[in-house]
């Protein structure tokens, strides 16, 4: 055993103590001034990994690009599909339920301006709303009897193509361009053979369908056939809901960022 240390007899403080005693405080406020750091530190690192939120506004302007940017992410043949089913009513068919039937492609153009596209009337509308390119194909009824030629008009949001869609429904002349193919169907199937036309909008698109006999019959009126008028009606409302939908629908609602936990 070593032997004890006398204490001080309390007259004067150790020298040796009093250094002790400073270099201790010193070292405890570096170490605080250190702790605090490092957890200022670590609760950036922290902050920085916890899942981010959007906005509501940042939310819908991605959802927005993501259904402007789709006619251009998808293919032609995704866009316009090779069939489509359609419906023709009860009423028309005279009948206790409705039938469904399909039409199917006859051919895709390539992609043109709203001027190329479309005809005069319908140009100036689309056009006032600013229409960046028009998509167009051809699909014959089930029946292989009537054609419609359907468009898609890309405008700048869904408000300028429901405008452009009212303007062009209040103005039967006013529509997509007939869309014929050689050695087809449609050879022959061309604006002197339009018969009905229509316009509707899905997002930023508008959605034109125009249709005709398959015979090349001219323009005629087709309003004292009920029959004839309601199953034209049922093809091409049937492929623009078939082509404008998936087009149009708001993709599922961003949550966050690219980050741990999203």
């Amino acid at each position: 055993m070593q032997p004890e240390t006398p204490d001080n007899d309390g007259s004067e403080p150790q020298a040796g103590r009093g250094r002790g005693g400073w270099r201790f405080s010193v070292t405890l406020i570096v170490l605080f001034v250190g702790m605090a750091g490092l957890a200022a530190s670590a609760a950036g690192v922290s902050a920085q990994l916890l899942p981010r939120k959007f906005t509501t506004s940042q939310q819908q302007q991605i959802a927005n690009w993501e259904t402007a940017r789709r006619w251009r992410a998808l293919t032609a043949g995704k866009i316009f599909p090779a069939s489509i089913t359609y419906q023709v009513s009860s009423d028309t068919l005279n009948a206790g339920s409705q039938l469904a039937l399909t039409a199917y492609r006859v051919g895709i153009a390539r992609e043109l301006s709203c001027a190329k596209a479309a005809d005069a009337a319908a140009d100036r509308v689309l056009s006032a709303g600013r229409c960046t390119a028009l998509l167009r194909a051809t699909y014959a009824d089930e029946t292989d009897s009537m054609l419609v030629t359907v468009g898609v008009a890309v405008m700048p949001g869904a408000g300028a193509a429901r405008s452009a869609a009212g303007k062009l429904s209040a103005d039967q002349e006013a529509t997509v361009r007939a869309l014929g193919f050689r050695g087809t169907l449609a050879a022959s199937f061309s604006d002197r053979n339009r018969q009905l036309s229509w316009a509707t909008s899905d997002g930023p698109y508008v959605i034109m369908t125009t249709a005709g006999y398959a015979n090349g019959e001219p323009q005629v009126s087709v309003a004292s056939d009920p029959y004839t008028d309601q199953e034209m009606s049922s093809v091409a409302n049937g492929i623009a809901d078939a082509v404008g939908t998936p087009l149009g629908v708001q993709p599922p609602t961003p949550a966050c960022p690219g980050a741990p936990g999203c």
